[in-house]
């Protein structure tokens, strides 16, 4: 279910996914932000404004990079309100991987968090620049934002299934 995005003026960080950081270590916070809808379980997820270098057009995990010195979860907070205007409860990492962005030239260290809206979504308001739309997908859903770019194999999509897996309380399964 996709929704129309608000929009607002918001100022350009330096820590953007396209800022220069040759053979740099980058760590970044992701929200796996979840709600109940119509009786399901649903997690937020906004797609990547076209004009980007580094995944155009792919939906992501609300998020970014942490500032050196900065807390991964001061950070994700801090991300998600410049990006989305909105608050978050942040609660336990579950997964963590690594990629390496082609554009900036460094090796991304991710971790994801439990995370929920404090502010109510209908307050949510895209900046432009950052992504162009937003959706709430449960997990039979997820086939809607993986594409040829990021399929069931990536990392991340294999996180936001295992979130999905730890909200239902099951026993994971190793091995």
């Amino acid at each position: 279910m996709l929704h129309a995005s608000s929009i607002l003026v918001f100022m350009k960080t330096a820590h953007d996914s396209e800022v220069p950081a040759q053979n740099q270590q980058v760590f970044t916070a992701c929200a796996f932000i979840h709600q109940q809808i119509d009786g399901v379980t649903k997690v937020f997820m906004p797609k990547r404004a076209a004009t980007k270098k580094f995944l155009p057009d792919v939906f992501e995990l609300p998020g970014g990079h942490i500032d050196f010195g900065e807390h991964l979860v001061d950070g994700l907070i801090r991300e998600v309100d410049e990006e989305f205007g909105m608050r978050i409860k942040v609660g336990e990492p579950f997964a963590v991987f690594d990629y390496t962005n082609a554009v900036k030239g460094s090796h991304s260290i991710e971790v994801i968090y439990f995370a929920q809206f404090c502010d109510d979504a209908s307050r949510i308001a895209i900046n432009p620049e950052d992504h162009s739309e937003y959706g709430w997908f449960a997990e039979d859903e997820l086939d809607q934002v993986v594409n040829d770019v990021k399929g069931f194999e990536d990392d991340e999509i294999k996180a936001i299934r295992r979130g999905f897996e730890l909200l239902r309380d099951e026993p994971l399964i190793t091995g």
